[in-house]
């Protein structure tokens, strides 16, 4: 008994050792000053962060990068953006729109640009982005809180997004999955 509670406390504390030595790294490639990560964190090349999206109905966000590691819970939405930020072997590190992190297999994530309409009422999207001191554009798309966009094109303040057939321009700040610089 007592050799079994030593074998705990041993693997705890070598655990412990471990993340106590990865923390600055990970830390690093979280983000390096510039706002992108580390290249050596990631094993594609792809920029870290990078947002992506889900390519199944279900997915199983885990504790670590492995089978072995259990699920933390299943999100059941296909489309839904996430950001990948860190990459190890062939698993993900993601961050869902509520801001849980967890790991998924690479194969549960697909290229496919989307975004998730952020806010607690409608908002809109016109035919083509205006200045607020201009005469409006007219509205294409009444869109409700969380629902999932295809982006198609940033320019400025403004995304070119598809949602139902429809494709219209949303203000960048009103969607989580695309970031504020990127074109």
């Amino acid at each position: 008994m007592r050799l079994k509670n030593m074998k705990k406390m041993m693997i705890t504390f070598l655990g412990l050792c471990a993340l106590t030595i990865s923390m600055p790294f990970y830390a690093y490639a979280q983000n390096n000053g510039d706002g992108v990560g580390n290249p050596a964190f990631s094993k594609t090349g792809l920029p870290i962060p990078r947002f992506v999206s889900l390519s199944n109905d279900e997915s199983s966000v885990r504790t670590g990068p492995s089978l072995d590691y259990p699920v933390m819970w299943v999100l059941t939405r296909k489309d839904l953006p996430v950001e990948v930020i860190l990459e190890f072997d062939n698993w993900r590190k993601i961050r869902d729109p509520d801001g849980q992190e967890g790991w998924v297999f690479h194969t549960l994530l697909s290229g496919k640009r989307t975004a998730l309409t952020i806010g607690k009422k409608s908002i809109f999207a016109y035919e083509k982005p205006f200045n607020e001191n201009a005469l409006k554009a007219r509205v294409v798309l009444e869109l409700e809180p969380s629902v999932i966009v295809e982006i198609d094109a940033c320019d400025g303040a403004w995304c070119l997004v598809k949602a139902s057939g429809f494709s219209g321009w949303i203000k960048r700040n009103l969607l989580w999955g695309v970031y504020e610089t990127e074109i």
